[in-house]
């Protein structure tokens, strides 16, 4: 290795070294901030305090300085500033503030103030020390080390006393520390121009220090551990904190040399951005340039053509204007027009006279007209054609780069899950606009150990996308995020949607046999049915005072399942009296439909809140039909038993804005569920023995209206009793 090289390797070892020492405010050594180190010879003797702890200043920066002990404005180092200044010994109360010692930050340059006692306060960094002069030592900085106490010509040093602090030849140590005396039980070392004490000694009481402090990170000696500073603090012995600390160190330096490929490959990365910046930084500089020029050379265009019609408009004004004096001027007494009139009325001769004075008449009468009726051919004024550009100027006031989209706000009241995820979101109302939008989701996985990946849907145009393709049973995570020319914008949060518990059945209501036409009217989409008890209600309005005698109308749906799991959803209207939503064996529907049921049937019992069409609940056989009771805006729960109960707050839900009923045919069972949390309502067992339908009951007034499907289905056949459909 060159000298040149080891020196500038020296230095830059140095340079990072006082950096990590001031910087963490410790060092190798524990050091409290303190920069101190070797790199001048102190005095001969080697006095500690402010002469040793100066030496590391030399070749690593500037030089501390005295200051009026004025602090920074928002110092960055204030545990090395004290807050105010009290008394020690060897200063009188009340006596002149001395001169403080401070010295610029090697990371932010601004002055440390070290308070009163300067550089005595801080720790010596001994590490930084040793690594200083190993360095020196393997580089050959200095020459050789001579003896202190030789006389002329002096010998090299061979010895060095730490007490003493001292270098001495053989002669002259054995001279200086005699036997029999205290000084012959000092240790010799290896000569050196710093010498260091055995230990690192608190900077206040002289003791070596012992201990640590966690909560002011700091060495501590005996005398600081009992100090009230100090009390209720987090303190270990030096021990505890060196193991600690030493096998942190360990593991962050084995982590960083075992990682030098991926360093080197992001310093490539880096060094490769660097070039994109400048190349990017450039482009843009060239395009904002081109589009301001563009901006000024549409100016200079419009300007020029705004100039124009102003001076078209001038021209033609000055020219009626011009035309105007001519014509009073020649009504001037000494102008041509007066001057020919006086000579034509001297004219005697009859025909000549009124061939002359025919035209010149008509000439005399415009001018007259002209002097009684005088008015400037032209307005002088030109105010209609001031331009307004306050727009303008608040335009190009507002001129700025294109920020990109704010984060999308998702619309819960539009965004619903049924066959599919049917997704809508709006931007803020003071964002920038997007171009497209990239929808992101994932199945959520509680047993999975990895996050699945996101799934996306790019350059989704509008305010709403459609989400295909998903697991039955399943929550899916969903997120939006905005794009035009400044880039992607900020990501929505986050939306958890619960897909449903079967696949979805797709199926009509049934308008062609077996519901009454005159209480049930079904819509020309067969989706939507309403109740309207008319007539026959007045009739059964007379025999409610005397009994409960009230016709239950039935429709159902125009599919029968025989077999999986399905599931589908309706929307019943709050203000309906009494609405039954459930499913129920074909054949048993059919004999209803022969048999128009009431309120007073043995298959319903008014206190049971649900219908299971058991005769005997004894029987464990499974009912042929189940229905959930709704009216009111509630929802009639008996937990499958019947209500005992009449307090209606202990039986009763809100009725949620869509009611989900999922059919297990091979369980027999049917659950209900709020079709917008999928939470379960009820669940109970129903005759699976034949096919089944979809059915709702009717008592009063009411409606619903089945779920439209997200999208559009093919085309499907379906079947129940002996009638085929095409849908």
């Amino acid at each position: 290795m060159a000298e040149g090289e080891d020196l500038q390797t020296f230095t830059s070892i140095m340079d990072a070294l006082v950096r990590i020492s001031v910087s963490g405010h410790g060092g190798g050594g524990g050091a409290d901030g303190g920069p101190p180190g070797p790199g001048r010879r102190g005095n001969a003797a080697g006095t500690g305090g402010e002469g040793d702890a100066l030496e590391g200043w030399a070749g690593s920066g500037p030089a501390p300085r005295l200051t009026d002990g004025s602090l920074c404005p928002a110092d960055p180092h204030p545990r090395l500033a004290p807050t105010g200044f009290g008394t020690y010994p060897g200063r009188k109360r009340g006596a002149v503030h001395p001169q403080t010692v401070s010295f610029p930050c090697p990371a932010c340059q601004r002055d440390v103030d070290l308070g009163e006692r300067g550089l005595g306060s801080l720790f010596r960094n001994l590490t930084l020390e040793r690594v200083v002069e190993r360095y020196r030592q393997t580089i050959n900085i200095s020459a050789a080390i001579m003896c202190q106490f030789c006389k002329p010509p002096q010998l090299e040093a061979t010895k060095g006393c730490t007490e003493c602090k001292s270098s001495f030849c053989n002669e002259c140590f054995k001279l200086y520390h005699p036997w029999g005396t205290q000084k012959a039980q000092h240790e010799p070392t290896p000569p050196t121009l710093t010498f260091r004490p055995k230990g690192l000694m608190c900077p206040e009481h002289k003791e070596e220090v012992t201990h640590y402090c966690k909560t002011c990170q700091r060495l501590v000696c005996q005398l600081c551990r009992v100090r009230r500073t100090h009390t209720s603090h987090k303190i270990t012995p030096v021990l505890s904190a060196y193991q600690a600390l030493r096998e942190k160190l360990t593991k962050s330096l084995a982590y960083i040399l075992s990682s030098q490929d991926t360093v080197q490959t992001q310093i490539a990365e880096l060094e490769e951005t660097v070039k994109h910046t400048e190349v990017n930084g450039s482009q843009a500089k060239e395009e904002v340039s081109q589009l301001i020029q563009g901006l000024c050379a549409m100016l200079e265009e419009k300007r020029a053509t705004l100039l124009q019609a102003i001076e078209e408009c001038q021209q033609e004004r000055l020219a009626s204007l011009h035309g105007q004096i001519r014509e009073h001027q020649a009504m001037l007494e000494n102008s041509g027009m007066v001057g020919y009139a006086q000579e034509v009325l001297k004219e005697t001769d009859h025909p000549c006279f009124v061939q002359a004075a025919k035209q010149l008449h008509n000439r005399i009468l415009r001018a007259t007209d002209s002097l009684q009726s005088f008015r400037p051919a032209a307005n002088a004024s030109f105010s209609h054609f001031q331009l307004d550009v306050s727009r303008e100027l608040k335009l190009l006031t507002d001129l700025a780069f294109i920020r990109a989209p704010e984060a999308p706000v998702i619309d819960t009241q539009r965004t619903y899950t049924y066959d599919q995820i049917f997704l809508c979101w709006r931007l803020p109302q003071h964002s920038p606009p997007a171009w497209h939008y990239t929808v992101e989701f994932r199945k959520t996985d509680a047993k999975a150990k990895g996050l699945k990946l996101w799934q996306r849907r790019e350059e989704v145009r509008g305010t709403c996308a459609l989400v295909e393709y998903l697991d039955t049973d399943s929550v899916y995570v969903l997120r939006v995020k905005g794009y035009n020319k400044a880039g992607f914008g900020d990501y929505s949060e986050d939306i958890y949607l619960h897909t449903p518990p079967a696949p979805v059945l797709n199926f009509f209501l049934d308008n062609r046999w077996g519901f009454n036409r005159d209480r049930l009217a079904i819509s020309k989409d067969q989706r939507a049915v309403r109740s309207v008890p008319g007539i026959p209600m007045l009739f059964a309005a007379e025999r409610l005072m005397t009994s409960c005698h009230l016709s239950i109308d039935l429709v159902i749906g125009d599919v029968a399942i025989t077999q999986g799991k399905s599931y589908w959803a309706c929307c019943v209207d709050p203000s309906s009296y009494l609405v039954k939503v459930g499913v129920g064996l074909e054949s048993k529907l059919q004999e209803w439909f022969q048999v128009p049921q009431d309120v007073v049937s043995p298959r319903y019992d008014p206190d049971s809140g649900h219908d299971s069409g058991a005769e005997d609940t004894t029987v464990e056989a499974p009912p042929p039909y189940a229905f959930l009771t709704i009216g009111m805006g509630k929802i009639l729960l008996s937990h499958g038993s019947a209500l005992t109960s009449r307090d209606p707050n202990g039986c009763t839900v809100p009725l949620p804005p869509r009611i989900g009923i999922c059919l297990d045919y091979e369980q027999g069972k049917v659950s209900f569920y709020d079709a917008v949390s999928f939470r379960e309502l009820w669940e109970c067992g129903v005759d699976c023995s034949g096919p089944v339908c979809p059915a709702f009951c009717f008592i009063g007034g009411g409606a619903l209206h089945l779920q439209e499907l997200v999208a559009n289905k093919q085309e499907r056949k379906v079947t129940i009793g002996n009638f085929a459909k095409l849908d």
